[in-house]
């Protein structure tokens, strides 16, 4: 193992290998258990689901290679669903067709604890830059926004 990752545990309730972390805890909530995966020893889960009582119907089933191995990857597609729909919340586009020429209005947000950016670029068919403005991140970018920013000749919107 590197310096920056732990060195594997291989319990029955504890089980890390490299970035991740299983443990099996009491589910508070009932008389079940629960697993909860984290990624490089952080703070909060990625990860947390119900878990496999054992034969004697008091305590949980072992942790095992092949069940983290699965936990693993849930927890990853976890993860990368929650990218792509945050991705999606901070990049929009639309294309619109003006004069036959095929526009597509993108608009990015960078969000900042101390206030976020955005903004809002024209590119042909070729994605060759037409226009690039600063606009503010509550921008609202639709068809109709679209439009009216290149009917005004890519001038910066008002706020």
């Amino acid at each position: 193992m590197t310096a920056e990752t732990q060195d594997p545990i291989h319990e029955a309730r504890v089980w890390s290998d490299e970035h991740w972390t299983a443990r099996v805890v009491k589910n508070e909530d009932d008389d079940g258990w629960a697993v909860a995966m984290y990624l490089d020893n952080g703070a909060e889960p990625a990860l947390v689901g119900p878990w496999t009582m054992g034969r004697d119907k008091k305590n949980p089933k072992p942790l095992d290679p092949a069940a983290f191995n699965t936990l693993v990857k849930t927890a990853k597609e976890v993860i990368r669903r929650s990218e792509q729909q945050r991705h999606a919340e901070l990049n929009k586009n639309v294309t619109v067709t003006v004069d036959g020429q095929r526009i597509r209005v993108a608009l990015a947000i960078v969000p900042d604890e101390e206030g976020a950016t955005a903004t809002l670029r024209a590119l042909d068919e070729f994605d060759a830059e037409l226009a690039c403005v600063p606009v503010p991140p509550t921008f609202k970018l639709n068809v109709d926004s679209a439009q009216a920013w290149i009917a005004a000749g890519f001038e910066r919107p008002a706020r």
